[in-house]
C-alpha cells in the first residue's frame, strides 16, 4: 500500500525545496522526490542551481576576481604582491565544499521540517499517484491530495558542438576543469557564456564567444548592453554576434569550429569549448500518458497564473513552467503554491522579478527597458546616473558603469531599473522593493541614501529623472514620447 501525503513535490532545486520547506512550515505533510546525484554518485538536495549552476559558479566567479583584482588592481591602493600563484585545484576544492555544505544543510531542514525525502525518479501518474525509480533500480509509490512539478531545466545541446569528455562541455562540465585552457571557445554569449568566460579570461585564458543573435544580451536594456560589451572587450572578452556554429572537429587535444556569420564562413581554434546556448525545460517523460499533463510545443507545462496545471491539484513551477528561468522565480512560485495549498491567498509579481549577470562589472535590471516601452507607445522620462561620479565608486577603483531608471511620464511611478557596475546585485534589490510598492522616482529621489555608498547612484538616477541630479550636469534624457 502506498504512503500518502498532503503534498508530493517532485524536483528539490530552488523552486521544489522552497515550496516542500514552505509546506512543511504550513503543516502539510511533505515528501519530495529527487533524482540528483553528486560527482560521488550520492543523493543531493539543491538541483542544477546550488549543485552544477547558480552556487559553483558564484564561488568561482569570486574567487577568479579575487585573483584578476590581485593582479592588475591592488597597486593603486598601494598594495604590492611578490610570488602571487595560482591553485585551480584548490579552486575547485573550494567550491566543491560550499556546494557540499549547502546541499548538507538542505537536507538538514528537510529533517528538522520532517520532510520526507526519496532518492530517484518521480514520475506522475493518475490521481496524483507518484511512481519512484530509485537509483538502485527498485520501484515505489506513494500518493498526495496535491502534486507539485518542480522538475527544473536542463541545458539545450547542439548537434554541431556534441559533448566530449573535456573538451567540449557544458556550462556545467566548464566549473571542474582544473587546469586553465590557453584558448576557451563558448557558444553563446548570453548570462552563462558570459559568466563562465570571465572566470577563465580572469584565470588566463583567451576567450572568444560566438553569439547567434545579432544582439548582444537581446532581453537587456540597450544602453546597458552595450555598455557592458565594450567593458567587456576592454577586459578580454572577444564577443562575435550573428555568428552561427556549423561543425567542430576535436583533433588531438583541441577543437576546430566552422561558424558563418553576415562577413562569410570562418574557422576557430580552441583548446576547449563551452556549449552554453541555453536551457530547456526537464519535462520529458515526466507523467504517464494516462496522466494527461498538458505541455507545450517547446516541453514547457502548461500552467495558469496561479501555476496550477491542467490537472486537479497539481501545481508546476520554476524552470518547467513559462517566465524566465531564475531560482528566485521558482523559489516564489513555490512558496506562493505552497500557500495558496493551505487556504492562503498568495501570487508572484512577475512585474518585479530581478535579473543578474554576475560579470564584473555586473549586470541587473528589473521591469521594463527603453526599447520595450517605446514599442507599447508608452511616454516616460529617464534619468542616468554614471559611477564615475560616484565617490564610494572612486575609492574602490569601480568607476564603471551606471544606474538608469525609467518612469511613467505622467504618473512618475518607476517602469524599469537598470544597472551595469560594481555590486549591480545588491543594488537592484533596492529598485525591485520600490517598484514593489509603486513608488515614483520621485519617492527614490526624495529618500535619503547614506553617503558615501554606491547606492547614491540610484538616488542621483532618480533625482536626473527631473533633471536634478547634483553630482552631474543636466540630464539630456527628457520624456519620450
Amino acid at each position: 500500500m502506498s504512503e500518502n501525503y498532503d503534498v508530493i513535490v517532485i524536483g528539490a532545486g530552488p523552486a521544489g525545496y522552497v515550496a516542500a520547506l514552505r509546506c512543511a512550515q504550513l503543516g502539510l505533510r511533505t515528501a519530495v522526490v529527487d533524482d540528483w546525484l553528486d560527482a560521488d554518485g550520492n543523493p543531493a538536495l539543491g538541483g542544477t542551481c546550488l549543485n552544477a549552476g547558480c552556487i559553483p559558479s558564484k564561488a568561482l566567479l569570486e574567487s577568479s576576481e579575487l585573483y584578476d583584482r590581485m593582479q592588475h588592481d591592488v597597486k593603486a591602493h598601494g598594495i604590492g604582491l611578490k610570488g602571487l600563484s595560482l591553485d585551480v585545484t584548490a579552486m575547485i576544492a573550494n567550491k566543491n565544499a560550499i556546494v557540499h555544505n549547502l546541499t548538507r544543510g538542505i537536507a538538514a531542514l528537510f529533517e528538522t521540517s520532517h520532510i520526507s525525502w526519496y532518492p530517484g525518479r518521480g514520475r506522475l501518474l493518475p490521481e496524483r499517484e507518484v511512481s519512484i525509480t530509485q537509483h538502485t533500480g527498485g520501484q515505489q509509490q506513494i500518493s498526495g491530495r496535491h502534486v507539485i512539478l518542480a522538475t527544473g531545466s536542463l541545458p539545450i545541446a547542439l548537434d554541431a558542438a556534441p559533448l566530449q569528455g573535456e573538451i567540449i562541455v557544458d556550462s556545467a562540465g566548464a566549473l571542474d576543469w582544473t587546469t586553465v585552457p590557453r584558448r576557451l571557445g563558448i557558444i553563446g554569449a548570453g548570462v552563462i557564456g558570459l559568466e563562465l568566460g570571465s572566470v577563465w579570461r580572469r584565470l588566463g585564458a583567451e576567450v572568444t564567444l560566438l553569439e547567434a543573435q545579432d544582439l548582444f544580451l537581446a532581453m537587456a536594456d540597450r544602453q546597458i548592453a552595450s555598455t557592458a560589451r565594450r567593458l567587456f572587450a576592454r577586459q578580454g572578452l572577444n564577443i562575435h554576434l550573428g555568428a552561427l556554429v556549423k561543425a567542430t572537429r576535436v583533433t588531438d587535444g583541441a577543437v576546430e569550429l566552422e561558424y558563418q556569420d553576415g562577413t562569410g564562413a570562418h574557422t576557430l581554434d580552441v583548446d576547449r569549448l563551452i556549449v552554453a546556448v541555453g536551457r530547456r525545460p526537464c519535462t520529458e517523460d515526466l507523467a504517464a500518458p494516462a496522466a494527461d499533463l498538458l505541455l507545450d510545443e517547446r516541453g514547457f507545462i502548461h500552467v495558469d497564473d496561479n501555476c496550477a496545471t491542467n490537472l486537479p491539484c497539481v501545481y508546476a513551477i520554476g524552470d518547467a513552467v513559462r517566465g524566465p528561468m531564475l531560482a528566485h522565480k521558482g523559489s516564489e512560485e513555490g512558496s506562493a503554491v505552497a500557500e495558496q495549498i493551505a487556504g492562503q491567498h498568495s501570487e508572484v509579481n512577475y512585474d518585479t522579478i530581478p535579473s543578474v549577470v554576475y560579470t564584473q562589472p555586473e549586470i541587473a535590471w528589473v521591469g521594463q527597458t527603453e526599447e520595450a516601452l517605446k514599442h507599447a507607445g508608452i511616454a516616460f522620462r529617464s534619468g542616468i546616473f554614471p559611477f564615475a561620479a560616484s565617490g564610494r565608486a572612486r575609492a574602490m577603483q569601480a568607476t564603471d558603469g551606471m544606474v538608469k531608471v525609467l518612469s511613467d511620464a505622467e504618473s512618475d511611478r518607476v517602469l524599469g531599473v537598470h544597472i551595469v557596475g560594481a555590486q549591480a546585485s545588491e543594488l537592484i534589490g533596492q529598485a525591485v522593493l520600490a517598484m514593489e510598492f509603486g513608488a515614483s522616482s520621485e519617492d527614490i529621489a526624495r529618500t535619503v541614501f547614506a553617503h558615501p555608498t554606491l547606492s547614491e547612484a540610484l538616488h542621483e538616477a532618480s533625482l536626473a529623472v527631473d533633471n536634478r541630479a547634483i553630482h552631474i550636469g543636466r540630464n539630456r534624457s527628457p520624456a519620450n514620447p
